[in-house]
């Protein structure tokens, strides 16, 4: 500042004038690269949809009254929404062939499995008529996912807020998601890839504490008096409650899902997960408070923001344009 008050009124504002021009073009740049993006808050819609939570919430507890799967399979909305592409809600989106969209819902993880498709309808409709062009589907399902776990008698934390909807899907990275059939290194490998160690994989295979699976994805398989798509709950004793119960499964090898029994089983687990198995076991609080952690940790895989994306009207459909 000193170097420009020596300067003569006429070379001081020539200076200044090209010093706003240069954050001009950088600030262009930054934003043209992605640059200069808002982050997430949990107090992003306190201004301007305050009722957002309370919103979801209601939708999903009329949801358990006729279908007590409903809270597990919003959270795996969420998961398998975050690990294809980011959480982006490209889970949500069908196909539409005028727009380029190929679902994500037709990949072997999601297809004929994921489901809760028609309650995030509802919620979004539900937001619509509160709060017009303002939750994004994205922020939908991970407030989905935290109310559901808080509603089954698991832990309740500050969700992250402010994701912006994605307009494409990624096929590829969907056709790659964690399955009940992989061995223990390919899923360390897949949580990796999205920054999960292996307390995150721990913790959130712990989702498994709660909710069914088909028979036909078991160890065991389909047994004789089973027909294919049978339900098995993936925790007998409590399969409806959000508790530490999955990892004393793990313990005594009596886990439905291969994929779950591998971080007990497996010849390396000795030195990675089998320890966190036993830890989660032993404590409740310290399975909550982890996966809580973990699942704030999965929210924020390659979120949109800022002016990336779009806040979609419909879940299922990414925004016309009109030009």
């Amino acid at each position: 500042m000193a170097t420009i008050s020596c300067l003569s009124p006429a070379a001081r504002c020539s200076l200044l004038l090209t010093i706003a021009a240069l954050v001009l073009v950088l600030s262009h740049g930054a934003h043209a690269n992605g640059g200069y993006r808002a982050g997430l808050s949990s107090s992003f819609y306190d201004s301007s949809c305050p009722s957002a939570r309370d919103i979801v919430r209601r939708v999903i507890q009329d949801a358990r009254v006729t279908d007590a799967r409903i809270p597990a399979s919003l959270i795996r909305l969420h998961f398998h929404d975050c690990f294809a592409n980011g959480c982006d809600g490209s889970l949500l989106l069908d196909d539409n062939v005028s727009s380029g969209i190929v679902s994500e819902k037709k990949a072997p993880g999601n297809y004929k499995s994921a489901r809760g498709f028609n309650v995030v309808d509802n919620i979004k409709r539900s937001l619509e008529k509160a709060c017009p062009d303002i939750v994004s589907c994205a922020d939908i399902l991970t407030l989905a996912a935290e109310i559901s776990v808080e509603l089954a008698g698991g832990p309740s934390w500050s969700v992250p807020l402010g994701r912006r909807d994605g307009t494409k899907t990624n096929i590829e990275s969907a056709n790659d998601l964690p399955s009940p059939f992989d061995p223990l290194d390919i899923l360390q490998d897949k949580f990796k890839n999205m920054g999960l160690n292996d307390i995150d994989l721990v913790a959130l295979q712990g989702a498994h504490t709660f909710g069914r699976t088909k028979c036909q994805f078991t160890q065991r398989n389909c047994t004789a008096r089973q027909g294919e798509g049978t339900l098995v709950n993936l925790d007998a004793v409590t399969p409806d409650v959000f508790d530490n119960k999955y990892y004393g499964n793990l313990l005594r090898g009596r886990a439905p899902l291969s994929s779950d029994q591998v971080m007990m089983s497996d010849p390396f687990a000795a030195t990675t997960t089998a320890p966190i198995v036993r830890r989660f076991s032993d404590n409740q609080k310290d399975f909550f408070r982890n996966f809580a952690t973990s699942m704030i940790k999965m929210g924020n895989i390659s979120p949109l923001t800022g002016r990336d994306g779009e806040i979609r009207k419909n879940c299922r459909r990414v925004n016309k344009k009109y030009y």
